[in-house]
């Protein structure tokens, strides 16, 4: 499957303006990988740089865009709506710049019932700019 040709919004209970991935660039069981362009009019944007705070939904929303293609494209069902239930060690080495493509990957440490434990990394090119560990519980059906 050309991961780049699907809509992230199907995937994810989000919506814009609160969107902050642009495309799933890769799942597999353990790791999935999403980018997005840091813009100047985006709703996180101020002046030149990306609130810090986006940071954390970038990766939560790459876990939910994970899920989402999990349930859309192998067990055909609707979204899920999933919240951060912990984050920790939370680490912005600086934040990103517009027009900057972040590139984060999440890696599945543990999955116990409707909860997911990951390790996050946000990059621009090569340069890691953000690390984090998320525990994402998922809402009963």
């Amino acid at each position: 499957m050309n991961f780049e040709q699907i809509d992230v919004t199907t995937l994810l209970p989000q919506q814009p303006p609160f969107v902050l991935i642009d495309h799933l660039m890769h799942y597999d069981k353990e790791v999935a990988i999403t980018t997005f362009l840091v813009r100047k009019d985006g709703l996180f944007t101020e002046g030149d740089h990306l609130n810090t705070c986006a940071f954390v939904e970038n990766i939560a929303q790459t876990c939910a865009a994970r899920l989402g293609y999990i349930n859309k494209y192998i067990y055909h069902r609707d979204v899920c709506i999933g919240f951060i239930g912990a984050i920790r060690d939370l680490v912005v080495v600086r934040p990103a710049n517009v027009g900057e493509l972040l590139t984060t990957t999440i890696t599945v440490r543990e999955e116990v019932m409707q909860l997911t434990l990951v390790d996050a990394t946000v990059k621009v090119g090569e340069e890691t700019i953000c690390t984090a560990e998320m525990k994402i519980a998922i809402a009963e059906a």
